[in-house]
C-alpha cells in the first residue's frame, strides 16, 4: 500500500491507522504548499487533488478519510480497529464523519481558508470566528460522546484517529485547550506507540 500524505494534515490520522495495523506500506509525501496535489503525477492518481489518498496493493485508489479508515479497519480485522456490532460500527462512522465533515471542513477550513467562504476580505475575520465557533461546538459534542469511556465507540477504533487529528490541530498547532474528556483522549492517543511513530515520521514530535 501507499499512503499519500502531507505532514500534519488530516492524513496524519490515516497514517496512525496504518501504523496500528503493521502491514507493509509506503508513505509518500505530497507537498501541498507547493501545489504538488495539482500536478499531473498526483492529480492523475486522485483527481480530487487532496490527501489522504491510499493506493492499495492491487493498484486501485481509495479516497476520503472515512472511506479509507473504514476500509483499513475492515480489511485488517486483527488490528482491532473495527468495533464489534452494528451499533458500535455506526457510532464510529458517525463520529468520524462529524470530525471530518463538520469540525474540519466547516470549522477549521473557515479558520484557515476564509477566502473560500467569503470573497470580500472585510468579511474574513467574521468567517474565521464562525469557524472557531463550529470547531469549539464540535469539541463539546465529542467531549459528551466520551463521557464515561476512553474511546468513542467504547473500544479503540478507527474513529479515534479522526478525533485525534482535529484535537492535534486545536491543541498542538493552535495551542488551545481541549475540554476535559477530549484532552484525556488526546493524551491516551499520544501515549500509543503507533501515534508516536507517526508523529516522528512526519516530523511533528
Amino acid at each position: 500500500m501507499k499512503l499519500y500524505y502531507s505532514p500534519g494534515a488530516c492524513s496524519v490520522g490515516i497514517h496512525v491507522l496504518l501504523e496500528e495495523i503493521g502491514a507493509p506500506y509506503e508513505a509518500v509525501l505530497v507537498n501541498l504548499r507547493e501545489g504538488a496535489q495539482f500536478k499531473p503525477e498526483f492529480a492523475g492518481l486522485n483527481p480530487k487533488s487532496k490527501v489522504p489518498t491510499l493506493e492499495r496493493d492491487d493498484g486501485t485508489v481509495l479516497t476520503e478519510y472515512p472511506a479509507i479508515a473504514f476500509w483499513l479497519a475492515a480489511r485488517f480485522p486483527t488490528a482491532g480497529l473495527m468495533p464489534s456490532g452494528t451499533d458500535a460500527q455506526a457510532r464510529a462512522i458517525e463520529a468520524t464523519d462529524y470530525c471530518v465533515a463538520t469540525m474540519h471542513m466547516q470549522g477549521f477550513s473557515r479558520m484557515f481558508r476564509p477566502a473560500n467562504f467569503a470573497p470580500s476580505e472585510a468579511d474574513h475575520e467574521a468567517v474565521k470566528a464562525r469557524g472557531e465557533e463550529i470547531f469549539a461546538k464540535g469539541l463539546g459534542l465529542m467531549d459528551k460522546a466520551l463521557a464515561g469511556k476512553d474511546w468513542l465507540a467504547g473500544t479503540y477504533s478507527f474513529a479515534d484517529s479522526a478525533l485525534f487529528y482535529v484535537s492535534f490541530w486545536w491543541n498542538a498547532r493552535l495551542k488551545k485547550d481541549l475540554p476535559g474528556n477530549v484532552a484525556a483522549h488526546f493524551a491516551r492517543m499520544n501515549a500509543r506507540p503507533a501515534v508516536q511513530r507517526t508523529l516522528k515520521a512526519e516530523g511533528l514530535s
